[in-house]
């Protein structure tokens, strides 16, 4: 049924060869001439391979309703693969031990060279490495290996200290030519190489920088900006409502290429009452936004032509005026109020970062420095960071506590569950190791002994940070000297819990960490009433989690065990009834006897719980049968399978935190949702399914939570008499305009939300500017890419989404780079102040808008000293005469035009 309506299920890959006559191997893609290399050993591992299949086949191939293919019809045997593998020419990798005991290879590990940041000269063991030998006149010569040209830079930077200047070669064989000593090339090795006898050192940057893991690349940052997830049309169905800022509310219907002129142009395709259509060309996007004002089925479609839209707009403006004159009231008073500001240490600072064993992510670093700018200030902060599970938040709470307590003051954690205070307080034990830093724990794990003496440690001031559930708030703790509250997983707090917290100190830092925040939340800091940090990058090396909605079956549940027991990991078995996990756990000892099964919630006792947990973080046992105590922050780096029960039964942010729990290391993870029979389960609960197995990419909370917004709809989030307008215009064009009144009132100005938003400047430079759809086939990541370009601010902008676009889909082809080029004059245009510049084989003019920029004697020159090329036309355009057939004489001429026009700065 999926198939016929267009939609590629999950596994349609091995039904593969019921689609094509013929199916090929990776051997038909090898030209004759590879040279394989092949590990010592395939032939046993190919052999247990084919093995397993078959067993898989006999065990699944009983069930009618969904036949399976014979493993011959979708894999090669083992014969086949290799009689394929004798084709060609083969080196066996044989296990190099056996070799290094019977002769000495004279390679060896390069020795300890790694730079440290606490000591006064950084490079000192590189340098004294380097230094060796030198007296008996054979100094060693020395290729370093950066992972990129922008790391190379930053790595002759760092060599410049001790007087060493690389040469720059192309290859290795570059480097053995050269009679230079000291060599750089880029290149992404893990590990280098030294040959004594040779006297030839290959120098890494892992060798260098120790730990670090060396992120391949930088993400762009378009993803940064908070709004970004809201003006994304990533998300885009067809029928899905949008929002034209001139037309009101349509249905998408897809990308549409419509000849204009003569040439190929891209355009989105919009649907309005009546079946009323709207071309928007791609270079137009800014113009749309999502609608997400609550369920898309009941949005409401607006009459091309006619005034409705316009009063709708009208009534909204009049309301958002009264919200930016509220929000202007908060934004003052908490600009107001005085806290303390941190001493800035920066040597300490940089010493404690430098044991980060991690390369922080773009954003990770920018919500690090966003959070230490607040506590260097004397306003208190309101800071909230938005990362999903596993994207490194933990890390810009450590960061914040050193800070503050370097600077004196003591600083207090807040969690959820109790086993999240304890992995807190190993971790930041673990990370403060080198510091005089005192960290107490305040929960269910602590004996009433020990937390009477923790709070008088506390308020004595003996202890520097406190991590504490929310026991806390109704314990009577007089802090001696409070400086920062974090509270992680700030969306398992109620209303009244948090308004408590806030009581404590209302000139007290406050930093919430969450991964789903709540609309209201996520509202709050939409208005900058509160900051908000999103770290949207995950870390290097990181893999979304695979996830299967699934029948329960007792054959699905052994084999997901099983495959994450034989690849020597651990699995998270949810069920969450307390009374019957005992009879689970026995059941699944019983159809899985390779695991080793224990059971974990939340009515154990305290110390039972604690070595349960222990166990499990220390590979004791590798089944853990649980309740929805995993739920936040448990971090296993070797659990990487997730089966959950009556899936259907959890929330959206619940699933999600749970699905979080699996994927914290370079391992594939998997994450089984298991349902009953179908007539069981709810309308909602179906929808929310949907909503979590299609958001299986890195750094879907976020998305998440909106979606939650759009379900929901927006009454709750802003206030009921803000909601109608909301549903009236989409909130996307809400926020938009309450932003330009905010603006308006802070300046001194009369807010005019009447006038149209900028339109940008129409470009037509009568060449196809498109993305191709045999280059870039897939519709939604076209209309991603088409977005960004609209949202590109500054020409190095529109470098790096070429180099990604580059290095993500290959070489543009022309009319991309057309595309790119055309969105550069735009933005010239724009600064310029032009309503419209068109450029032809033979000529072309600009418009220009009231407000521009350009000086009227500059025009006026232009004319009187090349009166056959330039003409002035009704008093705003400037059209020209010249021969442009070639598309580079068109582009250049244009640039020299807007050159020429702009005013001297």
């Amino acid at each position: 049924r999926d198939i016929k309506d267009g939609i590629t299920p999950q596994g349609i890959e091995y039904y593969l060869s019921l689609f094509f006559d013929q199916t090929a191997t990776l051997f038909d893609y090898l030209p004759s001439n590879t040279q394989l290399f092949t590990d010592d050993g395939i032939e046993t591992a190919a052999e247990h391979f084919w093995g397993d299949i078959n067993y898989r086949y006999d065990e699944y191939c009983i069930d009618p309703e969904r036949p399976i293919l014979k493993p011959n019809a979708l894999f090669l045997p083992v014969d086949h693969v290799f009689h394929n593998i004798k084709q060609f020419r083969r080196t066996v990798l044989e296990n190099p031990k056996s070799h290094l005991e019977n002769n000495d290879p004279q390679i060896y590990p390069v020795p300890d060279v790694s730079i440290n940041a606490k000591q006064t000269s950084p490079l000192a063991k590189l340098s004294a490495f380097i230094g060796e030998n030198k007296n008996q006149g054979g100094s060693k010569r020395v290729l370093f290996c950066a992972e990129s040209a922008g790391r190379q830079e930053i790595l002759l930077e760092l060599l410049k200290s001790i007087e060493i200047t690389p040469f720059e070669v192309a290859s290795w064989d570059d480097f053995l030519l050269s009679t230079k000593l000291h060599c750089i090339i880029v290149h992404p090795l893990d590990q280098g190489i030294f040959s004594p006898s040779a006297n030839i050192c290959l120098i890494t940057e892992g060798e260098l920088f120790g730990q670090q893991v060396m992120q391949r690349r930088r993400r762009s940052k378009v993803s940064e900006s908070p709004d970004y997830v809201f003006k994304s049309l990533a998300e885009l169905k067809i029928n899905a409502p949008v929002v034209h800022i001139e037309h009101g509310v349509g249905r998408y219907q897809g990308l549409i290429t419509l000849e204009v002129d003569r040439t190929s142009q891209e355009f989105l395709m919009l649907t309005y009452a009546k079946d009323a259509k709207l071309y928007v060309p791609v270079s137009s996007l800014h113009l749309i936004s999502r609608f997400g004002g609550g369920d898309q089925v009941v949005a409401p479609l607006n009459h091309l032509g006619s005034d409705r839209w316009d009063k709708a707009k009208q009534k909204a403006a009049k309301q958002v005026r009264d919200t930016a004159v509220e929000l202007l009231d908060i934004y003052s008073r908490r600009a107001a109020k005085r806290g303390f500001a941190c001493e800035q240490n920066e040597q300490d600072y940089l010493s404690f970062s430098s044991d980060f064993a991690f390369e922080e992510t773009a954003d990770q670093q920018d919500a690090i420095n966003a959070v230490r700018k607040d506590l260097l200030s004397p306003q208190p902060m309101d800071r909230l960071v938005c990362g999903d599970v596993g994207f490194g938040k933990t890390e810009v709470a450590m960061r914040a506590a050193f800070t503050v307590v370097s600077s004196g003051k003591q600083v207090v954690i807040l969690v959820p569950t109790t086993l999240l205070a304890h992995q807190h307080l190993e971790n930041f034990r673990d990370r403060f190791s080198n510091w005089p830093v005192t960290i107490g724990e305040l929960s269910r794990f602590s004996t009433g002994k020990q937390q009477d003496k923790t709070i008088q440690d506390v308020e004595s001031g003996k202890v520097d940070i406190l991590i504490s559930t929310h026991k806390l708030l109704h314990a009577k703790i007089q802090f001696k000297d409070l400086g920062l509250m974090i509270i992680d997983e700030e969306h398992r707090f109620g209303v009244r819990q948090k308004e408590k917290i806030k009581s404590l100190r209302s000139e007290v830092d406050i930093l919430a960490m969450t991964a789903t925040p709540i609309p209201r939340t996520l509202n709050m800091s939409m208005h900058s009433i509160r900051d908000l940090s999103i770290i949207a990058t995950p870390p290097a090396k990181r893999l979304s989690v695979k996830t299967f909605v699934r029948k329960q079956e007792s054959r699905v549940v052994r084999e997901a065990l099983l495959r994450e027991i034989l690849r020597g990991g651990q699995a998270y078995f949810l069920h969450n009834d307390v009374k019957s996990i005992q009879r689970v756990a026995d059941e699944l000892a019983t159809l899985v006897p390779e695991a080793r099964i224990n059971i974990a919630h939340g009515q154990m006792r305290e110390r039972k719980l604690e070595s349960v947990m222990s166990d499990f973080y220390h590979q004791r046992f590798n089944v853990l049968v649980c309740t929805t105590i995993i739920e936040t922050g448990i971090d296993i780096p070797s659990a990487n399978t997730i089966i959950i029960e009556r899936a259907d039964k959890f929330g959206l942010a619940q699933l999600h935190q749970l699905r979080g729990r699996v994927g914290r290391s370079h391992h594939q993870a998997y994450a089984y949702l298991m349902l009953p029979e179908e007539k069981k389960i709810t309308n909602d609960a179906t929808k929310r399914l949907q909503a979590i197995s299609a958001a299986d990419q890195l750094g879907a909370g976020f998305t998440l939570a909106t979606n939650d917004l759009e379900i929901r709809g927006a009454g709750e989030l802003l206030g009921e008499e803000q909601s109608g307008h909301i549903q009236a215009i989409g909130f996307t064009l809400y926020m938009e305009m309450l932003e330009r009144a905010v603006t308006a009132i802070r300046n001194g100005d009369k807010p005019d939300l009447q006038a149209a938003l900028e339109q940008g400047t129409e470009v037509n430079m009568h060449l196809p500017a498109l993305i191709p759809d045999d280059y870039l086939p897939d519709v939604n990541m076209r209309l991603t890419i088409y977005k960004r370009l609209a949202d590109c601010q500054t020409t190095r902008d529109l470098h790096e989404l070429q180099v990604e676009m580059i290095d993500r889909f290959g070489l543009l082809p022309t009319p991309a780079k057309t595309l790119f080029e055309v969105t550069e004059i735009k933005q010239i245009g724009e600064r310029l102040g032009l309503k419209k510049i068109e450029a032809g084989p033979n000529g072309g003019r600009l418009q220009f808008t009231p407000k521009t920029i350009v000086e009227p004697i500059t025009i006026i020159k232009m004319v009187q000293s090349n009166p056959d090329i330039f003409r002035l036309q009704n008093n705003d355009q400037l059209s020209f005469t010249m021969d442009m057939d070639d598309p580079k004489d068109r582009f250049a001429s244009v640039h020299n035009i807007l050159a020429t026009l702009l005013p001297a700065t």
